[in-house]
């Protein structure tokens, strides 16, 4: 099974920096040989502040990211936020996202599920990594088997995160593919007041350490200039540096997979 890479920009900011990212993280997984879904929001409907960016909406931002996938043949996902939503935006993207925030809706599961996509459901900041099962067992009887789960942190206190590294192997104990997001990871939540903050500096670490661990892909924010992006900078990977950091993941996953061949 190839190394599974979920990566892009947040939020679609305009068509010209999704092509020009999408191009890129194109090249470059597919010198890697990993399986590559690109990644961008239509809307961010979880911002801090009623004031932030949100996106190009459901309509431009359909059309956006099927430019994307047309143009350099690439499978797409992207985060829903109603159950409204998850048919017509199945009807582009490979892998529809089940926000953390949202993971316990079983309206938004069931919808999504019955589309037959692919779900990679984000862990819930406040939930345990074994509370997953009943997320599963949703998806599941609603007839769908296509799951992937992700880790994106846990609440420690105010605006603070950690990752607890045996969650991924609780995780891995339902039987579906486990990713790990790395940049949601190192997330300050609404720790700037008014919109959240964050550390990219420590996203390459958690993601070797994950990987180590024995994740089935990674999750990764990245953008030409995370400083002056639109949302979830602090957190985002500069794009000129994402394929160093995916050689060092690619370097351990391989050592892993080695060790459990033995």
């Amino acid at each position: 099974m190839k190394f599974k890479v979920l990566a892009g920009p947040c939020v679609i900011e305009s068509e010209e920096c999704v092509m020009k990212v999408a191009e890129k993280l194109t090249e470059i997984c597919r010198e890697r040989d990993v399986e590559f879904y690109f990644k961008a929001s239509f809307d961010k409907a979880n911002r801090t502040s009623a004031d932030a960016y949100r996106g190009l909406g459901i309509e431009e931002g359909i059309k956006c990211l099927n430019k994307v996938k047309e143009a350099f043949g690439v499978k797409i996902v992207t985060d829903i936020h109603e159950a409204s939503q998850a048919a017509k935006v199945a009807e582009v993207a490979d892998i529809l996202q089940i926000p953390a925030f949202l993971c316990r809706q079983t309206d938004l599961l069931v919808a999504a599920a019955k589309t037959g996509k692919i779900l990679n459901i984000k862990k819930a900041q406040f939930l345990a990594p074994w509370d997953m099962i009943n997320v599963v067992k949703k998806v599941e009887e609603a007839g769908n088997s296509n799951i992937m789960l992700c880790e994106r942190g846990t609440s420690f206190g105010y605006n603070t995160l950690v990752v607890d590294m045996t969650g991924l192997v609780e995780m891995k104990k339902n039987g579906y593919p486990v990713i790990f997001d790395a940049t949601h990871s190192v997330q300050k939540p609404g720790g700037n007041g008014t919109s959240t903050g964050g550390n990219r500096e420590y996203v390459r670490y958690l993601a070797r350490a994950a990987t180590a661990v024995g994740i089935d892909g990674i999750f990764a924010e990245v953008h030409p200039d995370p400083d002056n992006a639109l949302s979830d900078g602090p957190n985002m990977i500069v794009l000129e540096q994402f394929a160093g950091i995916l050689d060092e993941i690619l370097e351990i996953n391989q050592i892993v997979k080695r060790r459990e061949v033995i």
